[in-house]
């Protein structure tokens, strides 16, 4: 068996995304402690989240719009100009920080090439995600660039037949059990996990230890050993 195609998956497992978010969240958390508790704070905001997903869907300005929404629940009437102003603020720093690769992500990329096609897979707003892109400097080493709304079965069944892989010879590689993992082995692929700390909390899964086309990894510096094992 020989693996094609090796699909990718962007923020938190070729450079650092979630530190980012955790950090604007804090910001809301401080912002709104004259009314809420910090726990309290930020249940409201993934329960607010939650609810915004299907509506915004993933990224920068869908979680700006839910710090806002969190903010008028807390505060009330007495939620003031000043305090949107500053939300609003947290969000385009979170639309500008700096891209972070990890350690050795050009030189492990250009391993995996030589092993198959690589396909970035990621999701969240196409103009933000391709401006990460850019900066990363990292897109002329993928054969594919796929930006989707969200990562299902559906969605890694399409990828792999448009890149001409028959799923048993694809796999998928990231940090969340819910969107890179599950999906691409429901569709017949192979999946290595990543795990990062601070994970979104609407990221976590069960982890499929159990299942026969299921890695995990430390770094992703280990892929290409691994494609090895299964090639």
């Amino acid at each position: 068996m020989t693996i094609k195609l090796i699909c990718l998956d962007a923020d938190d497992t070729l450079w650092h995304n979630m530190r980012h978010f955790n950090a604007t969240e804090e910001a809301l958390v401080a912002m709104l402690q004259p009314f809420a508790d910090a726990d309290i704070a930020r249940d409201t905001l993934n329960a607010c989240e939650g609810r915004n997903l299907k509506l915004y869907g993933y990224g920068a300005k869908g979680f700006t719009l839910s710090m806002i929404e969190t903010a008028a629940e807390l505060a009330g009437d007495q939620i003031s100009k000043s305090m949107i102003e500053d939300i609003l603020a947290a969000g385009r720093a979170l639309l500008a920080h700096p891209v972070d690769l990890f350690d050795d992500v050009a030189d492990t990329l250009d391993a995996l090439a030589h092993r198959g096609r690589l396909v970035l897979v990621t999701k969240g707003d196409l103009l933000h995600q391709e401006s990460k892109l850019a900066a990363s400097g990292l897109g002329d080493l993928f054969s594919g660039i796929e930006i989707v709304s969200d990562k299902t079965e559906n969605t890694f069944r399409r990828v792999f037949g448009q890149y001409g892989a028959a799923p048993h010879e694809a796999i998928m590689a990231g940090d969340s059990l819910r969107s890179d993992i599950r999906p691409a082995l429901e569709a017949g692929a192979w999946a290595a996990y990543i795990p990062q700390e601070g994970a979104w909390v609407h990221e976590i899964a069960d982890t499929p230890a159990d299942h026969p086309r299921f890695r995990q990894i430390d770094r992703l510096a280990e892929l290409p050993a691994l494609i090895d094992t299964i090639g």
